[in-house]
């Protein structure tokens, strides 16, 4: 299989429609990418299913960066992109301009960010202009959580959904190879990708996206609490539980060793 890559994920659009993950570590990225996942986000998700943040603000660049290096390590098919966490692209274009280069230095084939202001816009051009593909994220965002007032959907009135169109219009301007649309109404998401050329990647946002994103632990049931869009394909929390469960039994019952 080959490996997946820009211009191979633009050719899937309207060709093809991609089941993207997150993973944050060698063991499941090896399971995911052997699955045939065409791309595989290192997500500041991470601050939630595995750090045991409230949000994905805490995270820092050097966890970005070793979990980032341990999935590229193991990712042979699957495109890894690495999500520039809160604080990293904030503070400056060379900041973010540097720890963009880190990202693709440990292992990334591409960097995603939040946002389509003209300094967010600015900042997807010069990266692109670097050598570094750059995956948007529109919406809904995370880093932004604050500001927006907790995890609403977005884009629910006229005026509000004209301005996502704006902001996926100016990501694509700016050199996006995709954009994630994340928690928008369907019907929004569908005007965005009939009127993109670049990939739509959805979360929350229907299934009239080019791909979508679903969060591992999500998906694998690890998260008990997995927001209502989330298909749980797995129920990894009690298969785990019941393990470690019968493991303390044994031991205490002397059965093992």
């Amino acid at each position: 299989m080959k490996k997946w890559n820009v211009a191979t994920v633009r050719a899937a659009k309207g060709v093809k429609k991609l089941g993207c993950v997150t993973s944050y570590d060698s063991a499941f990225a090896r399971l995911a990418d052997e699955a045939g996942v065409p791309i595989i986000l290192v997500g500041d998700s991470m601050g939630m299913t595995m750090l045991g943040y409230s949000t994905t603000l805490p995270v820092k660049m050097s966890e970005t960066l070793s979990a980032t290096a341990a999935v590229a390590r193991v990712a042979k098919n699957a495109m890894v992109v690495a999500d520039l966490p809160f604080g990293s692209y904030q503070c400056g274009e060379d900041e973010a301009m540097k720890n963009a280069v880190l990202c693709m230095q440990a292992g990334a084939d591409a960097v995603k960010l939040e946002g389509a202001t003209e300094r967010v816009c600015h900042l997807i051009k010069r990266m692109v202009e670097a050598g570094i593909p750059v995956l948007a994220h529109i919406g809904l965002m995370p880093q932004s959580v604050n500001q927006l007032g907790g995890f609403k959907k977005q884009g629910k009135t006229r005026e509000a959904a004209d301005q996502v169109m704006r902001d996926a219009k100016a990501v694509e301007e700016a050199g996006a190879f995709a954009v994630t649309l994340e928690c928008i109404p369907s019907e929004l998401a569908a005007e965005i990708t009939a009127a993109l050329k670049i990939t739509t990647v959805g979360i929350g946002a229907g299934g009239v996206c080019d791909a979508q994103w679903l969060v591992m632990h999500d998906l694998l049931g690890l998260n008990e609490s997995a927001p209502s869009f989330a298909k749980k394909y797995a129920d990894l929390a009690t298969i785990v539980r019941n393990a470690f469960a019968t493991y303390v039994s044994e031991v205490e019952n002397s059965v093992f060793p």
